[in-house]
């Protein structure tokens, strides 16, 4: 249950930043002014798309949630055997925080309305994905030629399932990664293109915080980790 309520921490500590951002923790009624003058309100409508990538996320962070308490649960039992973690998933970490940051340099880029830039981070994320993608295909034929098969042990089945929802969920980020990257050379302002830039930076963001999360789990740092808060707090 220590993994859980990290991972339950974490999502905590990125809610309360956001709604920090929009302002739901200030208090109109002690800002100063005029006696009797209400304060002028200028509300910033959300974009649909907005919300709903947010709803998502929250129902993705819920199913991998699930997926890991069980996951911590199971392991405490005899016949769960570790896996050991292929070398090459650091070489994926590093394209997946390559993609990450390229993604984050094509929101700046966005902003100041820079194409050319723009059109190169795109790329830039789009290959260091594919690249993630492709080392972790790698990652599982060097466990199944090593006798480590999906079956073969509870802790194996874990391990692909995972990194397999993980997968698919950044090759479906990809789609509409390769959609923005198609009107980056179509439309002719970045104007319309910040919503969909800045959509699919979140979405890399977030999922690179889950995959970190995960593969601390896997190393055994996040119960470190935990011991260590408990020690701190005890």
């Amino acid at each position: 249950m220590g993994s859980i309520l990290f991972f339950l921490s974490v999502l905590a500590i990125i809610a309360t930043w956001w709604l920090s951002r929009q302002g739901l923790a200030s208090k109109p009624w002690l800002e100063q002014g005029d006696a009797g003058v209400l304060p002028e309100l200028s509300p910033q409508p959300v974009d649909p798309a907005t919300i709903g990538l947010r709803v998502f996320l929250a129902v993705v962070g819920s199913f991998f949630a699930l997926f890991i308490s069980a996951y911590t649960m199971r392991m405490q039992l005899p016949d769960w055997r570790t896996l050991p973690l292929p070398p090459i998933l650091w070489l994926n970490t590093t394209m997946l925080v390559l993609s990450s940051i390229a993604l984050h340099g094509a929101k700046v880029a966005v902003q100041r309305g820079e194409r050319t830039e723009l059109k190169v981070s795109l790329i830039a994320a789009g290959i260091s994905a594919l690249a993630f993608l492709s080392g972790q295909l790698v990652a599982w034929q060097q466990l199944t030629s090593e006798g480590y098969g999906l079956t073969a042990n509870p802790a194996n089945d874990f391990f692909y399932v995972l990194t397999g929802a993980h997968g698919l969920h950044l090759l479906g980020g990809l789609v509409a990664l390769a959609r923005t990257t198609e009107k980056a050379w179509r439309v002719p302002t970045t104007e319309r293109l910040r919503l969909p830039v800045e959509l699919c930076a979140t979405y890399w963001h977030f999922l690179l915080l889950l995959w970190l999360l995960l593969l601390s789990i896997w190393v055994g740092w996040a119960g470190e980790l935990i011991d260590l808060c408990r020690q701190l707090l005890a």
